[in-house]
């Protein structure tokens, strides 16, 4: 007897049904899934769906579909076809969720300064986008402060520049400044570097000089 094969509209139905649990528009749910899905990149996948319910006429709802790489705000439009906001979640640098009468308000602040506002969010669904968002914004914070934490590691040893580019006090003692903090002297040089008072190259001749010394 021969395998019987999975039934695709069987999988598509257990699939919108992860979506459906606190009440969506199912209609809603399975358009913005279809569309969201054609620019999912390699390994990215739909996590949470939400559908604004506006309390008058709510013909076009938005729908934020939140990914494990992204946010989006699926926008359709009222003779076909639909508008998209997306950020990277490393994008994130603030959210907010403020709940009243007639539903919840969900504001996403960017680091490039954009904000993503959608209104009339049923309560239930935007707690759990703020949620999502929440731990988002703490797991990117700390990719940060770990990259932060990263680059001062690879700091260290003195450094002699040539030609007068950084000014000194004068009464510090030579023997001073050739024990300075490694850290703060790496720093100091990339300034510099950033500021074009130095090449690319002297940096970093500059500080393999210095990790050498390590």
């Amino acid at each position: 007897m021969a395998d019987e094969q999975p039934d695709p509209a069987s999988q598509a139905t257990s699939l919108l049904k992860r979506f459906l649990n606190e009440e969506q528009d199912p209609v809603m749910v399975e358009q913005a899934l279809a569309r969201v899905e054609q620019l999912l990149t390699s390994g990215e996948e739909v996590s949470y769906v939400a559908v604004q319910k506006k309390p008058m006429v709510n013909v076009t709802p938005e729908c934020v579909v939140l990914t494990s790489k992204r946010f989006i705000l699926y926008k359709p439009r009222l003779l076909g076809g639909a508008n998209f906001e997306d950020y990277v979640w490393r994008e994130l640098k603030d959210a907010q969720l403020e709940e009243g009468f007639m539903g919840a308000t969900l504001t996403l602040h960017t680091t490039t300064g954009q904000v993503l506002a959608v209104e009339y969010l049923p309560r239930a669904q935007a707690r759990r986008l703020y949620a999502v968002a929440q731990e988002m914004e703490e797991r990117v914070h700390e990719e940060r402060r770990h990259r932060e934490l990263e680059d001062r590691r690879a700091v260290a040893g003195g450094v002699v520049l040539h030609g007068g580019a950084a000014p000194t006090a004068s009464h510090q003692p030579a023997a001073a400044r050739t024990f300075d903090d490694p850290v703060q002297t790496l720093q100091k040089l990339k300034a510099m570097a950033d500021a074009d008072l130095i090449t690319a190259a002297e940096y970093e001749s500059k500080k393999a000089e210095i990790l050498s010394r390590m």
